[in-house]
């Protein structure tokens, strides 16, 4: 493949100094050796002079012929090039027959192997056009059968020398198409890695513009939720303290307990408000481990809205990474205002479990119920009640690839169990 290569190569050189070169230098030896034999002493017959110049001149119109037709298919036809050189080296034969002179014009051989010729036959081509060159050195045909051993002996070291000297050009050739090569297809990578480096480039200016909005979304929906398991549950307990303050006007007792307990309740909200703004952990956990915690919001719960509440604990508790307590924390919250507003119950339990590899919350009722594929059909976008905080439950449970399971049926009561991974304090979720 890579003689195959050099000789299409050179085939392919028509322009430029190097291709006139090699298209002038065949014409220009012919010249050359014609001119030197007509400037001989005459002593030749006329006939051979017209010989010479005769096959002369048909060795001109065989290069040209070759050159014309073919050399461009040379490149696939083998056969058509070694038909080409066959005779040439016919011709150069008689001609250094007639006049040894023409030894010069010999060289073409040499040339023309190289070009034209593949493997094997390149040195074929070497050893004819040496055995015939040296039949002109030694000044004919005639001068060989009296000397055939020298002339085979010089036959021999310059056929020597010239496979020598095709051998290293073939392999300077070969060494140097190969980094020719090796430099493209390096071009060929560079190109591929700068082509890739900018669409990287563009890939991550994209990532970075999505990521931004993530950020902006998961912080409006962090936001969104905050502010609804705190600040719109004060507000509906604020507006129930403050409803059941103006039918007891006349009891001055029980009208200031519910005006204290609406208070309460803003300064809840508000110091929540505050915290959800500063991404700040629940008030409640910060003096408080979970289940105090819960125990504390159910007991609160209950004094406001008059509903039996208990929280019961199991297993052993332990401290949870701040996210998990959070999502326990505001499901209990979630589930008891939804609790108030729409189960009509008597009494609720808790259930807080502590597992080796899980912790649940468990929150029943013995309410009027609901339809949980309506309720969950509702998107998180929407704000209506029963649709916001079931959809919002659950996705702050996913967060931590937790799951939160709703069981309901009108007349039937509610139960909520939400499941997340037991995260020790000092492991990052």
């Amino acid at each position: 493949m890579d003689t195959s290569a050099s000789r299409q190569e050179a085939l392919a050189r028509g322009t430029g100094l190097e291709g006139a070169f090699y298209a002038v230098l065949p014409y220009a030896l012919l010249a050359a050796c014609a001119v030197v034999t007509m400037l001989q002493p005459s002593g030749q017959p006329m006939v051979e002079v017209l010989a010479v110049l005769g096959l002369t001149l048909l060795a001109a119109l065989w290069i040209t012929a070759f050159a014309l037709l073919g050399r461009r298919d040379a490149r696939r036809h083998l056969a058509r090039a070694a038909v080409y050189y066959v005779g040439l080296m016919a011709l150069t034969t008689t001609l250094v027959a007639l006049a040894p002179w023409y030894a010069i014009f010999a060289f073409i051989g040499y040339v023309h192997a190289y070009l034209f010729l593949e493997g094997r036959w390149r040195y074929l081509g070497v050893v004819a056009t040496s055995m015939i060159m040296t039949v002109g050195y030694m000044g004919g045909f005639g001068e060989i059968a009296q000397k055939w051993a020298l002339w085979a002996a010089i036959s021999a070291v310059t056929v020597l020398l010239a496979a020598t000297s095709f051998h290293f050009t073939d392999t300077a050739d070969i060494s140097g198409r190969r980094q020719r090569r090796a430099f493209d297809e390096l071009h060929a990578a560079n190109a591929k890695l700068e082509s890739a480096l900018r669409e990287n480039g563009e890939l991550q200016a994209q990532l970075l513009v999505q990521a931004r909005e993530a950020g902006v979304r998961d912080e409006r929906q962090r936001v969104a939720r905050e502010l609804h398991d705190t600040l719109a549950q004060n507000l509906a307990g604020i507006l129930t303290q403050l409803q059941a303050a103006e039918q007891t006007q006349e009891d001055l007792e029980a009208l200031r307990t519910h005006v204290r307990r609406a208070l309460d309740l803003a300064r809840e909200g508000l110091v929540e408000a505050r915290r959800t703004v500063h991404a700040l952990g629940p008030a409640a956990l910060e003096k408080s481990r979970l289940p105090d915690a819960i125990d504390n919001v159910a007991r609160r719960w209950s004094e406001v809205t008059l509903i039996s509440a208990a929280l019961t604990t199991t297993g052993t508790p332990r401290p949870m990474h701040p996210e998990v307590e959070v999502t326990l924390l505001r499901t209990a919250q979630e589930a008891l205002a939804n609790v108030a507003k729409h189960a009509q119950a008597s009494r609720v339990g808790l259930t807080l479990s502590y597992m080796d590899d899980l912790v649940t919350l468990d929150v029943r009722d013995d309410g009027v119920g609901f339809d949980t594929v309506a309720a969950l059909g509702k998107n998180i976008s929407d704000a209506d009640e029963g649709g916001y905080g079931l959809a919002a439950m659950r996705q702050r449970v996913q967060r931590l690839a937790g799951r939160l399971v709703i069981e309901s049926k009108p007349g039937a009561g509610t139960a909520i169990l939400a499941a997340v991974p037991a995260i020790p304090l000092e492991v990052a979720p």
